[in-house]
């Protein structure tokens, strides 16, 4: 098992630091972050231009091997380089990657168990009215927009807020500036994580159902589920101990990647709702050319690829007994 976990280490660094340096040459060769100064007044010289981007190592008349090698090495070292506006890309990183986890851990996790379990009552069901209801529920969701939704869920909110005559579910900014006090923030935080949590959990609940149920319906009519039953096992008691973690072994790597990667994927969910997280923050650098700042968040997405590998990995380690012996 430790040989089988640590081949796939081996493998998922060698990615990051491939998948590091490229994004870092994209970027780099085609952003042009000297445009930021033109057209600000009073117009900077020439000089200071020059002397702006060298010192933020973004001067495209600086080799980009050169580029890449000063940027690398301050990697190493952890410091991830200077923004376009000359502010730490360190400090912007680390406050975006708060925002996105305190919006997506929580709804992620919900999103992907209410999936499995979708899937599975889907499939147990299947020939029920409920069971073709939920099943046509989930295609409903995943064939709307994910803009859709969230403004859906937003006049929802406003509804809700005047049949109520006061504002119970905020739906745009992570909390309120007005907010005093312990009790008063943590309110805050809750009333406004709650609109963009529920639009998460509701695609995951309907991707990740469709996934478990394809896989419940292979297991329900298989002969090691039919033996369980024929030794005594009850329905459910074959279906929990036997049929789930068989169903929920091809699904681990989408669950587990998807966990992960919505970092930086829930750009929609982040500027609708006014969440200024990893994912706003990625179209915000590619619009004003900031190099630096797409190359951490490639950097950042990387290395999410490497741990979701591993997580990967481990579940099948658990959920697989013939991963334990190889």
């Amino acid at each position: 098992m430790s040989r089988f976990l640590l081949h796939g280490l081996a493998r998922s660094l060698v990615l990051v630091l491939l998948a590091g340096a490229a994004t870092y040459f994209l970027a780099a060769l085609s952003l042009d972050p000297r445009s930021n100064f033109i057209g600000r007044n009073p117009p900077p010289s020439p000089s200071s231009i020059e002397h702006s981007l060298n010192e933020y190592n973004l001067n495209p008349n600086t080799p980009v091997v050169a580029r890449f090698t000063r940027w690398s090495a301050g990697v190493a070292h952890g410091d991830l380089g200077r923004t376009v506006n000359g502010g730490q890309v360190n400090g912007e990183f680390a406050r975006r990657a708060g925002v996105s986890a305190r919006l997506l851990l929580v709804a992620t996790v919900l999103g992907a168990a209410g999936g499995v379990l979708l899937g599975v009552w889907s499939a147990v069901k299947q020939y029920r009215f409920v069971g073709r209801t939920a099943t046509l529920a989930s295609f409903v969701v995943l064939a709307m927009p994910v803009f859709v939704v969230a403004v859906g869920l937003q006049f929802w909110a406003r509804a809700i807020n005047d049949l109520v005559g006061s504002t119970v579910i905020e739906y745009t900014g992570e909390y309120s500036p007005d907010a005093t006090g312990t009790l008063a923030v943590l309110v805050s935080r809750v009333q406004h994580l709650f609109l963009p949590s529920l639009a998460l959990v509701l695609f995951q609940v309907a991707l990740f159902g469709s996934y478990q149920r394809n896989t419940m319906l292979d297991v329900l009519s298989s002969d090691f589920l039919r033996t369980a039953r024929a030794k005594g096992l009850s329905r459910r008691a074959a279906l929990l101990k036997h049929g789930l973690r068989t169903a929920v072994l091809p699904i681990v790597p989408l669950l587990v990647y998807n966990v992960v990667l919505l970092f930086t994927g829930a750009v929609f969910i982040e500027k609708i709702f006014g969440w200024h997280g990893m994912g706003e923050w990625l179209v915000d650098s590619i619009s004003t050319n900031d190099v630096n700042s797409v190359a951490a968040v490639g950097l950042f997405t990387a290395a999410l690829v490497l741990i979701a590998g591993l997580l990967s990995d481990l579940v099948y380690v658990v959920l697989d007994p013939r991963v334990r012996v190889r």
